[in-house]
């Protein structure tokens, strides 16, 4: 935080809190700003032996609509990334990965949250079945990798965390995109 920054506590929520920002803008101008205060979260592309990667069809209240994403959630109090990441594996999809790699990690959305996000691919699967929240409604679709690309070019994903993630494990030669498509 700048020294020239206040922050005010607006709400203490459950997993996340929310603040006003005042701080310094050019010209010396006083300016406030609403912020989410997360704790951080990671997100894991599943990648089976036979090259399959794991989405899940997820129910976002947020956006009244069912989502295409990889695994993901919000770290715990004092959790490392990859504790988290093995824990909402198992959670979301029923799977244990033998082997958990940080790909990257970015920013969610900076221009109102300080959410960092670590991405991670997750191998050597095993199915222990699945341990989902109470508030999850989230069903497992194992697909082709080059599929998960089709999705993102038709339209059918629209996850920018999942896409992204998806990106990062191509170019890192972890998975294939498949063919580009056309306009």
């Amino acid at each position: 935080m700048a020294a020239s920054q206040t922050r005010t506590l607006i709400h203490k929520g459950r997993k996340f809190d929310f603040e006003m920002v005042e701080y310094e803008g050019a010209g010396g101008i006083r300016l406030k700003r609403e912020v989410v205060r997360h704790p951080g979260a990671v997100i894991v592309l599943p990648i089976m032996d036979d090259g399959r990667v794991v989405l899940i069809h997820n129910q976002r209240p947020a956006v009244d609509a069912a989502l295409f994403e990889l695994p993901a959630g919000t770290l715990d109090h004092g959790e490392t990334p990859e504790a988290c990441a093995g824990r909402e594996l198992i959670e979301e999809t029923g799977y244990k990965a033998a082997t958990l790699r940080a790909i990257g990690r970015f920013y969610t959305s900076p221009g109102f949250s300080d959410e960092l996000m670590w991405a991670f691919a997750a191998t050597g699967l095993t199915h222990v079945g699945q341990h989902l929240e109470p508030d999850e409604n989230l069903t497992v679709h194992p697909v082709e990798a080059a599929r998960a690309f089709a999705m993102i070019d038709s339209g059918e994903m629209v996850d920018g965390k999942s896409m992204l993630t998806l990106l990062l494990a191509a170019r890192q030669g972890l998975i294939r995109a498949g063919p580009a498509r056309g306009p």
